[in-house]
């Protein structure tokens, strides 16, 4: 047998060979457009976000991860910055806009204000006391029923000795508009809200007239070890038995 024996083929084979090749081609063409239609899908939607890729995995681009990330952090900063200086520029704004206070004209050297009649206006022409103290003023004068010295006054929150001995000079006191507290009609809480009753002080008194009725004046209290003398003296101006 000769070699070209072996290299023969019929018509049959040959048509057989050849569509076995192309068939074998088309796979194989198939094979390669697929693999090339992943990788565009892979690669195009990752290019603009710095992640790498192969076949097989996704790693992300450290010097692109680390450069978004500078440039989060330096935004951020860009950002906050302006946001005070707007704040600051807002806070000037409403200061400029809004309206200033109306300064207060302050009474002449040598002026007396009584004490017991004069309102928040008054009180803040005063020199020395502002909006504050003159609410705190009336505030306690009303607690006490009126002021029978102008020492009282060093009994304000915040008026200090000091500031006491800067402002006595400006006032004096009506002892007429004074507001006493009937004593036999009122309940002990009514009394202990007073400043210079204590509860402990307005039960007493309470458990006396119950006992004894109406109360004469200081002679029933005086011997008794809740009223001292100095307690006595001062609530004399706002106490009335009668």
């Amino acid at each position: 047998m000769k070699w070209r024996d072996l290299l023969y083929f019929s018509k049959g084979e040959r048509q057989a060979l050849t569509l076995l090749l192309s068939l074998i081609t088309m796979a194989w063409i198939a094979i390669i457009g697929t693999d090339f239609y992943r990788s565009q899908i892979q690669t195009v939607p990752l290019a603009n976000t710095g992640i790498k890729q192969d076949s097989t995995r996704i790693y992300p681009n450290k010097t692109t991860s680390n450069s978004i990330r500078k440039e989060n952090e330096s935004h951020s900063k860009e950002t906050k910055i302006p946001s005070e200086w707007k704040s600051k520029r807002i806070r000037r704004e409403s200061k400029s806009d809004s309206p200033p206070y109306p300064k207060v004209e302050k009474w002449p050297q040598g002026t007396v204000v009584e004490l017991n009649s004069a309102d928040t206006t008054t009180l803040k022409k005063v020199p020395g006391i502002g909006s504050v103290f003159a609410k705190r003023i009336i505030k306690y004068r009303d607690l006490l029923g009126g002021f029978y010295s102008v020492e009282q006054l060093g009994e304000v929150y915040g008026i200090d000795e000091e500031r006491y001995e800067a402002m006595k000079s400006w006032f004096s006191v009506d002892l007429s508009a004074i507001r006493q507290l009937l004593v036999n009609q009122l309940s002990a809480k009514e009394l202990a809200s007073h400043p210079y009753i204590s509860y402990k002080q307005a039960r007493i008194i309470e458990k006396m007239i119950r006992k004894k009725g109406k109360l004469q004046g200081w002679e029933d209290l005086s011997l008794l070890e809740e009223f001292p003398e100095h307690e006595q003296q001062r609530l004399q101006y706002y106490l009335l038995f009668h």
